[in-house]
């Protein structure tokens, strides 16, 4: 069963923000069974920009219930539903902090309209309510009201669930069984805990680090650890997490930085993968005894081994030395890809100019590899990498000085108009390995838009 939800407040921060009115429609996803809907008395005062836009106003709330008058009749209607809202992340934490004033912990499955319907409704020009509900031939009367919003959800809840439960299920996001957690477990600060970019800390009963992650949205991964029902391990260290820790880094390239530098340091029992490099495969380069550039691929040998590039595996490896051969016109035999004691396989395609028979030169074969080799360098020897900071008035911060990764930081809107000598005072010096160096080049190939600032 589905609980379609709407909630008007006074106004648009659930933390400081008391719900004024409430409907819901209960719903089998074809038809609705039942609902339920009523003014509450926020017991604060109602601004007047929310009052012209709903029409609710503190007289008319003035002698309605409390929300704790009504909050026993809301959990028996939403009883074993699925709670369904139009952006559903509000409407739930209006719900879930209202209860939580009350010391009750309210909880559901829940699903959001807005993310449903981009998947299962595509093609729409917009997904607000309004608009949404055009599109779809739902009449929205009572705009900005409860019942009337609820009850446009509903109907375009209806068309999502035509596309059939097993496709509605996948978006129903499952909350948090507070019996699987560890008995220690602080869900009130982990509810607080933001959807930002950073790094988490997870920790044992006995205060041990046990593992350590980094995330775009933290609070999304965190709960994935959490709500883990399938893998032994994950279920396992499930249990065992009794606290958490977070930091902030606005940058996702700082955050890949500090979780590697900080696996290396804490070694933690889950993190068994990453205890060392993260990048165990290189590409190498060197002369034969003609004169020809052979590139190679092997396991690096220690963090401060220099690589032309680095991997995870071997596989992507391979993968890229052979786009590379493909890209540069190099020969697969020379790149010790393939054995053959006369030419390589791709000159008799007319794919390789024949350096494997030294019917190319070496002079000319080795300028299109030190070509690629150049290219897999720092943009600029001396720069700083400029990303969104945790705050709004700050930027983040990555120093590259000559050739080597040296640090990172955040830096006010202000400094960054100071003279580029003065940037540095913001930096916390990072060592170098060839981790951090290969993170940094993996990133910016595929985030072309970094902002680059050489000096």
């Amino acid at each position: 069963m589905f609980a379609v939800i709407d909630v008007e407040t006074t106004g648009g921060s659930p933390k400081n923000s008391k719900i004024t009115e409430i409907a819901i429609y209960k719903t089998d996803g074809q038809k609705i069974i039942d609902q339920y809907e009523t003014l509450i008395n926020p017991e604060q005062k109602i601004p007047e920009f929310i009052i012209k836009l709903t029409g609710i106003s503190n007289e008319l709330v003035k002698n309605a219930p409390k929300f704790f008058e009504v909050a026993k009749n809301i959990i028996d209607f939403t009883k074993e539903c699925v709670f369904v809202a139009h952006n559903v992340s509000f409407d739930y934490s209006m719900l879930r902090n209202e209860f939580k004033s009350l010391g009750f912990d309210f909880r559901l499955p829940h699903l959001c309209t807005v993310r449903t319907g981009k998947f299962l409704l595509p093609g729409h020009p917009s997904y607000s309510l309004g608009k949404l509900s055009h599109s779809l031939g739902i009449e929205l009367k009572n705009r900005h009201r409860a019942a009337g919003d609820a009850l446009a959800t509903t109907l375009i809840f209806h068309k999502i669930f035509e596309k059939g439960l097993s496709n509605v299920e996948k978006f129903i996001q499952k909350e948090i069984n507070p019996k699987s957690l560890h008995p220690k477990f602080d869900l009130e600060f982990y509810d607080e805990i933001p959807n930002k970019t950073g790094v988490y800390k997870l920790f044992n009963e006995n205060n041990r680090l046990i593992y350590i992650g980094k995330s775009k949205h933290i609070k999304k991964r965190l709960d994935q650890h959490l709500k883990n029902t399938t893998s032994k391990k994950g279920i396992t260290m499930r249990s065992e997490i009794a606290r958490v820790e977070f930091e902030l880094t606005g940058s996702e390239l700082i955050a890949l930085l500090l979780e590697s530098s900080l696996i290396k340091q804490f070694q933690p029992l889950y993190n068994r993968k990453l205890r060392r490099s993260m990048f165990p495969v290189g590409l190498y380069s060197s002369y034969n005894e003609k004169g020809y550039i052979e590139l190679y691929i092997e396991k690096s040998k220690n963090q401060n081994d220099v690589a032309i590039c680095l991997f995870s595996n071997t596989i992507d490896a391979k993968k890229y030395l052979e786009n590379v051969i493909k890209t540069y016109v190099l020969c697969s035999k020379l790149c010790q890809l393939e054995k053959s004691p006369t030419s390589c396989f791709m000159y008799g395609l007319k794919q390789c100019f024949g350096a494997c028979i030294e019917k190319e030169s070496a002079e000319k074969y080795n300028l299109r590899v030190l070509q690629f080799i150049e290219r897999q360098k720092w943009e600029h020897t001396n720069m700083y990498i400029l990303e969104k900071g945790i705050h709004k008035n700050e930027k983040s911060i990555l120093l590259i000085e000559n050739g080597q990764y040296n640090g990172f930081g955040w830096i006010p809107i202000y400094a960054l108009r100071k003279e580029k000598t003065y940037w540095k005072n913001f930096i916390t010096a990072q060592k170098e390995d060839n981790d951090a160096r290969e993170i940094i080049h993996s990133y910016m190939r595929k985030n072309k838009e970094l902002q680059l600032v050489p000096f």
